[in-house]
């Protein structure tokens, strides 16, 4: 099971650098003029998760085995995209196939950097973009609208289950509202599968200066009102600090962040972010081979967590050995937390809580 975001923004505004960083790769080239990266770049990062250093302690396990987020850069945007301006419709295509949209937005000055609008303003910025994304999928669903009605006139009840869905985000788009901001109660999976731009979760990223790396600027701040508005997620980097942090040794990085006033670095906290926006959680399975996390979606019962280490576990599912990951550390183990009373069998309707540390009994 696969999960990805999308990096977005317009033109010279750290995409690339920030990829380049998560990915700890040169993967994508940063270069200083628009649309240097034509086809998306994709890289699959470790999410961060402490947790697991103590489960494989307990656990005796010789690895350890993190769970993973997949990145995707995809190449700037400009006004007009959505009519093909620039590589606009290449660009919305790829879009189109991430889960979530990360969209970097440039809070820093820089003279020696280029900006495609010629001024620095975040605010300006996400709006540019997401102007072009919303008329994207007006136009992809107006469309759609001729048929559909002609459909409904006939008492087709699919046609008509399709314009009750369709219509207020019509009307959501026209009102300069993104597709997110109109989905109708219970129609999540139907929303989904009209594969639209603007219904996608966002995750605003500032990339200020390195002075501000800690404490954000002005710029920054302005986002963050922005966010809290819409109900989005918003953090705080420089990726030029992240470029820096990615090429150092592994048991330097806290030291230089110590250094510059920052508990953990901006790329760890994306990735937790770009977890939380998708609605993922994390469950475990350990023992002397290996501690390895698992990817879920949050509210997926026991048989489908099983399937995502392998389909037969899903098919044949018979019960789940569930310790919760306080228990399972509080008291040395699953022996220790089978003797406390900790230690759980669960059946089909079980829903895994994260942090669960599971084994499955299974039958094919």
């Amino acid at each position: 099971m696969g999960f990805n975001c999308g990096i977005v923004g317009l033109p010279n505004v750290g995409k690339s650098t920030l990829f380049n960083a998560l990915t700890a790769t040169v993967a994508a080239q940063a270069a200083n003029y628009p649309f240097c990266t034509i086809e998306p770049n994709i890289g699959r990062v470790a999410v961060p998760d402490k947790r697991m250093d103590r489960l494989a302690e307990i656990g005796k396990s010789v690895k350890i085995v993190p769970t993973s987020l997949e990145f995707v850069d995809i190449a700037g945007l400009v006004r007009g995209a959505s009519k093909g301006e620039g590589l606009g419709n290449q660009f919305l295509a790829n879009i189109r196939e991430v889960d979530a949209i990360v969209h970097v937005l440039r809070c820093f000055e820089d003279d020696d950097v280029t900006h495609v609008e010629g001024s620095i303003d975040p605010v300006r910025d996400a709006e540019t973009v997401e102007t072009e994304l919303m008329i994207a999928d007006l136009d992809s669903l107006t469309k759609r609208v001729p048929m559909l009605q002609k459909k409904a006139k006939n008492n087709d009840k699919i046609a008509i289950a399709d314009l009750a869905v369709i219509e207020p985000l019509i009307a959501a788009l026209e009102a300069g509202r993104p597709a997110r901001t109109a989905i109708p109660k219970g129609e999540d999976e139907a929303v989904r599968r009209l594969n639209l731009l603007t219904s996608k979760p966002v995750l605003y990223v500032c990339n200020v200066e390195e002075s501000a790396a800690a404490t954000g600027n002005v710029f920054s701040a302005r986002v963050a009102d922005m966010a809290k508005a819409e109900g989005a997620g918003h953090v705080v980097i420089s990726a030029a600090i992240e470029a820096e942090v990615s090429q150092l040794p592994e048991e330097d990085r806290a030291g230089f962040l110590a250094d510059l006033g920052l508990e953990d670095s901006g790329l760890d906290r994306i990735i937790r972010a770009g977890y939380a926006l998708l609605g993922l959680i994390t469950y475990f399975t350990v023992g002397p081979k290996e501690t390895r996390a698992w990817t879920i979606i949050k509210g997926t019962k026991a048989p489908g967590a099983a399937g995502v280490i392998h389909g037969d576990f899903e098919r044949g599912f018979i019960a789940a050995e569930t310790v919760a990951y306080e228990d399972y550390v509080a008291f040395k183990g699953e022996a220790g937390a089978r003797d406390a009373g900790k230690l759980k069998i669960e059946g089909k309707e079980y829903v895994v809580r994260d942090g669960d540390v599971l084994l499955f009994r299974f039958n094919v």
